[in-house]
């Protein structure tokens, strides 16, 4: 009870600050990206490539331009050394820029990431180094104390993306103990109340990076969740269904594992709208979803294909399992009609694997043309591979 209440009152407070934008269950989400939906993980890397290419374009055109005014104000032997590791980091920069591309996968995203944020870290802690071996004066001392404010524009860049609080943190703290590495290289020089100042800003400044990024997150949250959800229902859209089955196909090709789709056309359904109006049409579209959706084993998807038309994605799943799961939906029912009597499905199964399917469409394809097979022969059916010739009768 103790939890459930601490619960409730973050979630009090959240929706106060972020008002209409989360759900409740959505909000560990921000913390952790692990229960994140596929959909959902696939649009956020793809931004953050985007940002960091975006991030890496900035610094590959700025960081040696910047040779300019160190040439100005240094000794020649600094300037050059500064001006090597400018051109370095400009490579490393604009390799990033060419060669990165968003794939849609999480890790990739994450890895551009840490190359991003590496390659002026790295950049920061050999110039702070090699700055600490010169005695600066005037305008060289106020320039080459600027090249300490490093870690402060890396830090704050992380508010332009969509991260959770432990991804944020995972990409913060390596700065953080960076800055410090590069403090304790300067020990018996270093001012330490300045140094201790300096670091309390970077961690209120990477306080309000997360704030920042955390909220980019739940923006981006709702926006994903009305687009691939349809609005009457709630289940997955058919554009958001085909792009976790074209997923998830890819994933059980790779790996040689089962999958199975299921087509569910509820019978007899355009009589409700035409008997009794659309409203009733769309109680008797909500109740079928709900119970379709508390029934679902952990990982299948349910998805509205158009009107009556339901697909249901089950990864992981055999013939003969997807087989039971679906006799079983079809006794538990699928709700009830306007006038009392039982509202039931004609239901066509396909497997990966047991029908040597080539890709996803034509997974879909003999899912469907088995659904028109179950309708054919009375309805109210579950018609797969192992029952085309023999159908399941109530």
């Amino acid at each position: 009870m103790t939890m459930q209440r601490i619960t409730n009152f973050v979630w009090q407070r959240m929706t106060g600050l972020m008002p209409g934008e989360l759900q409740q269950a959505e909000l560990g989400w921000l913390a952790s990206p692990h229960q994140h939906l596929s959909l959902l993980a696939r649009r956020r890397a793809t931004m953050i490539v985007n940002r960091v290419r975006l991030f890496a374009f900035l610094f590959a055109v700025l960081t040696p331009l910047w040779s300019i005014v160190d040439l100005v104000v240094f000794p020649f032997p600094l300037w050059l050394n500064l001006a090597l590791m400018r051109l370095l980091a400009c490579a490393a920069f604009a390799s990033l820029l060419l060669y990165y591309r968003p794939n849609g996968e999480l890790f990739d995203a994450y890895r551009a990431m840490v190359l991003l944020f590496v390659i002026p870290t790295a950049f920061y802690v050999a110039s702070y180094t090699l700055l600490g071996h010169y005695q600066l004066t005037g305008i060289s001392a106020a320039i080459g104390a600027g090249y300490a404010f490093l870690p402060f524009v890396l830090l704050a860049g992380l508010a332009i993306f969509p991260l959770t609080l432990l991804e944020n943190l995972a990409i913060a703290s390596p700065i953080l103990i960076a800055q410090g590495f590069a403090g304790s290289l300067r020990w018996t020089t270093l001012d330490w109340p300045s140094f201790a100042g300096a670091f309390w800003l970077l961690m209120l400044i990477t306080g309000v990076s997360t704030l920042a990024g955390m909220s980019q997150l739940a923006f981006m949250i709702a926006l994903v969740r009305q687009a691939i959800r349809d609005p009457l229902t709630g289940v997955f859209s058919r554009s958001s269904g085909e792009e976790v089955l074209e997923l998830q196909y890819t994933i059980a090709s790779r790996s040689n594992a089962a999958l199975s789709v299921a087509f569910i056309d509820l019978d007899y359904f355009k009589n409700i709208n035409d008997s009794f109006g659309h409203e009733a049409g769309d109680k008797a579209l909500l109740d079928m979803t709900d119970i379709v959706s508390s029934n679902l084993r952990r990982g299948d998807m349910l998805a509205r294909w158009g009107g009556e038309e339901f697909l249901l994605i089950m990864p992981n799943t055999d013939l003969m399992q997807a087989e039971a799961a679906l006799l079983r939906l079809r006794n538990i029912g699928f709700g009830m009609r306007p006038d009392s009597t039982p509202l039931t499905a004609s239901i066509g199964i396909a497997e990966r694997s047991a029908d040597l399917t080539t890709d996803w469409k034509a997974l879909i394809d003999l899912a469907d043309q088995r659904m028109y097979l179950a309708k054919q022969n009375g309805r109210n059916q579950v018609v797969s591979r192992h029952t085309q010739m023999h159908v399941h009768k109530q």
